[in-house]
């Protein structure tokens, strides 16, 4: 990397509904460990902003929580990799970790990891360089 660049990681999170924060924790240390990166930001759909496990796991996490709004989920769904057709039918978008974490980390993002899924939760990483 040259020129100064900052570079911002994001990981994405999908989860069901009454997930605990343990099982976003170890999604998110899942996928740190597969990309050997360290995210700042836990990124998540603005819809699922009554899960405290998703605010409890980015507090212990130590990681800033950014809600992302369903039209810039939408915009995000082109760059995503993995598609889930159950997704799709759940919240009208068939990427929800990969298409939060692209669209948290801004319009230059590149997708580190695509989605992982752990048994209640997923996670991808993005990093953006600014």
């Amino acid at each position: 990397m040259g020129g100064g660049e900052a570079v911002s990681v994001v990981a994405g999170i999908g989860c069901r509904a009454g997930t605990p924060s343990e099982a976003i924790i170890a999604v998110v240390r899942d996928a740190c460990a597969r990309a050997g990166r360290d995210p700042a930001t836990l990124a998540a759909p603005a819809f699922k902003a009554a899960e405290a496990g998703l605010v409890q796991a980015a507090q212990r996490l130590g990681m800033t929580l950014h809600w992302v709004s369903g039209a810039d989920l939408a915009a995000a769904q082109p760059s995503c990799v993995t598609l889930s057709a159950a997704a799709g039918r759940a919240t009208g978008v068939a990427s929800v970790a990969e298409g939060c974490a692209l669209a948290a980390a801004g319009p230059h993002a590149t997708l580190l990891l695509p989605r992982i899924a752990h048994a209640a939760a997923t996670c991808a990483l993005a990093e953006s360089r600014a």
